[in-house]
């Protein structure tokens, strides 16, 4: 039972509002519910039922008022209202009066206001003052109770009054200026808030407005009572006058880091692109259509969670010892906001849909934010060691690689992602602590607890056992959180969801459900209760030709396991039955064998190996070492073999080929890859940085120009096609803003379009150099050894040239392999060309085959000989990211930044299997 007696007096039973029998009957309420779990005698009763003369019988009446109260409330025992000697009593709980439960929130965001945790202050007191609907006891007609509503009433202003003096701290002036206004129109007497309003609209370079403010109070006053404003006033309006009031401007380079309000923009735009991201997560899975399987929760049984007093922040004894929560998706939101903390855990085993559940917190804490709430950050825990990365610096980098533009120090400072972060900007909602190698679960979840034990909010989902097991091995666990476990799905509610997309007179389903209420213990039972296997099921059969009927065989399906591999299998022959795509639609609708689909999607989820996380620019990872040095190295070794051949001969092609092929070969077997580069063009305010980097390519050309002893003119030529080459990487920067998102498409473009410039400049840069230099290299020996074929001055040249090129793609053992081969090819001796033709064309090869080198080195370079690889070999389809893409679509894959996953470890789990349940028939097909 709610009781709600901070506006018009309103009595609820969980969702329905109770209609009282009269005004009388509401004022006897009123009286007891403001003085909850006390004594209120029957004369202060009479009191506050009658402004005039009570009648003879006034106690009488009081006595049948409460009795009515009884029972419009459902008081049969008598233990909401209580006879207590020459009153009554009225028993509530804080959850069950609104007048209690504001009281609390107000002490929480003192104490946290005191702390100096304003965020957090802010919060608490904003959730206080939304339990307001208007002036306290509006509309009863109780004169007597009018002194105790009145005193409400001011309660409120003076928390409203402290919430507004945290957010001006906090530098959100424009986020209550107009609240302001409207509290000063209505209290035009009270000074202290037309002081905020005065500040706030100063700082918003509103100084005339807030000029006006002071002279309209200074009327009022006059005109009302005779008196001028106070002191206090008086002189934040001599402040405001002398432009006093705003906080100093502080450049974002002053020290390196973010202004406030560059970070308010960071997280704006961080939140809007949340939301997008996962609105887009929940159509494309359909979780919308019509609702997700229905979900409960509650406190766990487990010995997993801290005393209630811990997580309530109360003394002990104050609160039951365990703490007692319940809800589904509608009031998850709601119920982590109750708890001081804001810290929660939720445990469940496989397929009982806690990443559901997570998506749809993180969009209905976006959906409906509160003042100073931080923003839900959505993330995968799978990449976390806790053992050689602090949980704060962990987040701030998945930050940045799901949200690049935050890396850009010119739009909010350096830093800005670890600002947000050790700000308590972002609230992490962090999704499979059972997905991190069983070792680090202990060290995580101590990790974690040490991380936020200032209060931070955090949401965790993990397993049930799995969370059990790691509280028990050390007894770690999160002091501030409270842990509830996701309930088995009710037969009635499984039947509901399968049912829900029903024709009329369709029949399909009426076994499924009889079984279902006849034998709740059943191995199909027992199956369906996680929302995976309930969500599977619906889809495996949701052609109107199948049967579902056939989940009913306990012969065919003995037990749960059975009726789970089954449903799993089938799957795929569900999702990959052909069908067309929206008009309009990015993807195009494309057929897929399902033998071939389900041998690729095998394969990725046995290249997974222990993790979730497919990335594709580690696909190269699964080409045998020995294959990929070969893939990558033969074809600039080709180039090279050509250039060389077409410079001096065949038998220096072959020393060109060797060498760089064997560089190569070694470089690409041992090297492991940068990850892809996200970036973007961007010109404006770049022309120092383009200076710096045109300069330190200058000096580059200088130095290879002298080195082969071409003319001035030719090596200050190449010194600046070097400077532009490498100057023009200056463009490519980080995202402008944080509005965007990364995807396995957007990473994959970003990066080729940076290797396309790198590999553009190197190609054209070296392609002229070589060109001149077989031209205008003059036929002087310097320092020649081996019976003059080797030229120890250009060798050197060579080899620090191509050393550096090296260094460039990979330190190491890139480096050194290449500053062998540079030394090798650069010291041969041989004629000049005197054929501008043949220089040309050796020219250009050179620069394809650094060019080439250049692209094998990056990422997205890479991805093509091992697609090509593994699509030989029937590992993968030829046009892989294509059919990645369809998966996510189908709704076998999802897309979590720039990586995919599966849509359930289950899935990974029963398709790395080395055998799976073929169709209705029942075969197997071996892989």
């Amino acid at each position: 039972m709610d009781f709600r007696v901070l506006g018009p007096l309103q009595v609820w039973d969980g969702g329905t509002r109770l209609a009282l029998p009269g005004s009388r009957h509401q004022r006897v309420l009123a009286a007891l519910l403001l003085t909850p779990n006390a004594v209120v005698t029957i004369g202060r009763l009479v009191e506050a039922t009658w402004d005039g003369e009570p009648p003879a019988t006034a106690t009488k009446q009081v006595q049948n008022c409460v009795s009515a109260l009884r029972d419009r409330l459902g008081d049969t025992g008598q233990r909401i209202i209580v006879t207590d000697g020459p009153g009554y009593r009225v028993v509530v709980g804080e959850d069950d009066l609104d007048l209690l439960r504001f009281t609390a929130l107000v002490a929480r965001a003192r104490q946290a206001g005191e702390r100096g945790a304003a965020r957090e202050a802010v919060t608490e007191m904003r959730a206080a003052l939304r339990l307001w609907r208007g002036p306290a006891l509006s509309g009863l007609g109780a004169s007597a109770l009018d002194g105790r509503a009145a005193r409400l009433d001011e309660q409120r202003l003076d928390a409203f009054e402290a919430c507004v003096d945290w957010q001006l701290a906090l530098g959100q002036h424009r986020q209550v200026v107009d609240e302001l206004a409207e509290v000063a129109a209505e209290n035009p007497l009270r000074e202290r808030v037309h002081g905020q309003l005065m500040l706030a609209l100063d700082r918003c370079e509103r100084q005339a407005d807030a000029l006006l403010v002071f002279e309209r109070l200074r009327t009022t006053l006059a005109e009302e009572l005779g008196l001028d404003p106070g002191q206090e006033i008086r002189d934040l309006h001599e402040r405001v006058l002398r432009g006093e009031t705003r906080p100093p401007a502080r450049p974002a380079d002053a020290d390196g880091f973010a202004r406030p309000g560059e970070l308010d923009r960071a997280a704006a735009e961080l939140a809007a692109a949340i939301g997008r991201q996962w609105t887009a997560e929940v159509e494309l899975r359909s979780l919308d259509r019509p609702r997700p399987v229905p979900l409960t929760w509650a406190s766990t049984a487990r010995e997993v969670a801290a005393a209630a007093s811990s997580v309530l922040g109360t003394r002990p004894g104050e609160v039951p010892e365990r703490l007692e929560l319940s809800g589904d998706l509608t009031d998850v939101v709601e119920s982590l906001r109750k708890i001081p903390a804001r810290q929660l855990v939720v445990l469940g085993e496989p397929g009982a849909g806690k990443s559901v559940l997570a998506i749809l917190l993180t969009l209905g804490l976006l959906a409906d934010p509160r003042p100073g709430e931080p923003v839900p950050v959505l993330l995968s825990l799978t990449s976390w060691n806790p053992h050689t990365e602090h949980l704060h610096a962990w987040l701030a980098r998945r930050l940045v690689e799901e949200h690049p533009g935050l890396g850009n120090a010119g739009t909010y400072g350096r830093d800005a992602a670890l600002r947000l972060v050790l700000e308590g900007r972002v609230m992490p909602v962090l999704d499979g602590l059972d997905e991190t190698p069983p070792g680090l679960h202990t060290a995580a979840i101590d990790a974690i607890d040490r991380a936020v034990a200032g209060g931070r909010p955090l949401v965790l989902t993990c397993r049930g056992d799995e969370y059990e097991a790691a509280v028990r091995e050390e007894g770690a666990f999160l002091l501030r959180a409270a842990v509830v476990e996701i309930e088995p799905v009710r037969a009635q509610d499984a039947i509901d969801f399968l049912t829900a997309r029903r024709r009329t007179g369709e029949t399909r389903w009426q076994p499924v459900v009889q079984a279902l209420r006849r034998e709740p213990s059943s191995a199909l039972a027992r199956a369906l209760r996680t929302p995976l296997m309930v969500d599977l099921a619906q889809t495996a059969y949701r052609d109107p030709a199948s049967d579902p009927g056939e989940l009913c065989d306990t012969t065919r399906f003995p037990d749960r396991a059975a009726v789970e591999r089954h449903l799993l299998d089938a799957y795929l022959p569900a999702v990959y039955s052909d069908r067309p795509v929206p008009p309009g639609s990015a993807t195009r609708a494309r057929h897929y064998d399902l033998t071939d689909a389900r041998r690729w999607l095998g394969f990725l989820a046995r290249h997974l190996g222990g993790t979730h996380d497919f990335a594709w620019w580690r696909l190269d990872r699964a080409v045998p070492p020995t294959i990929a040095g070969l893939l990558l190295g033969l074809p600039p070794a080709v180039l090279f073999t050509l250039t060389g051949w077409f410079a001096a001969g065949p038998a220096i092609g072959v020393v060109y080929g060797v060498s760089f092929g064997a560089a190569g070969f070694i470089t690409h077997r041992a090297m492991r890859r940068p990850g892809p580069l996200r970036v973007e063009a961007r010109f404006a305010g770049t022309a120092a940085g383009f200076a710096r980097r045109f300069a330190i390519g200058a000096v580059i050309g200088v130095s290879l120009g002298f080195g082969w002893s071409l003319p001035v003119w030719v090596a200050c030529l190449i010194s600046a096609v070097f400077g532009l080459a490498v100057g023009v990487h200056v463009w490519l920067d980080t995202p402008l803003d944080a509005n965007r998102v990364s995807s396995p498409g957007t990473v994959l473009r970003d990066d080729r379009r940076a290797a396309l410039s790198l590999t553009a400049s190197f190609a054209v840069s070296l392609s002229l150099f070589f060109t001149l230099a077989l031209l205008l290299t003059p036929d002087d020996p310097t320092t020649e050894i081996l019976n003059g074929r080797f030229d120890v001055v250009l060798g050197v040249a060579g080899g620090l040239a191509a050393g550096l090129l090296g260094w460039f793609l990979i330190p190491r053992p890139g480096g050194l392999a290449y500053a062998v081969a540079g030394a090798l090819i650069g010291g041969q001796v041989f004629e000049p060309t005197r054929s501008v033709a043949q220089a040309c064309l050796a020219g250009g090869l050179f620069g394809l085959s650094v060019g080439l080198s250049v692209w094998f080195a990056r990422a997205s370079g890479s991805l093509g000989p091992a697609v090509c690889w593994l699509a030989a070999r029937g590992r993968v389809p030829w046009r892989f990211l294509t059919f990645l893409d369809d998966a996510h679509r189908r709704g076998v894959l999802r897309q979590v930044g720039a990586v995919y996953q599966f849509r359930h470890v289950r899935l990974q789990e029963r398709l790395a299997q080395p055998q799976v349940s073929g169709g209705e028939d029942g075969t197997r097909t071996k892989r």
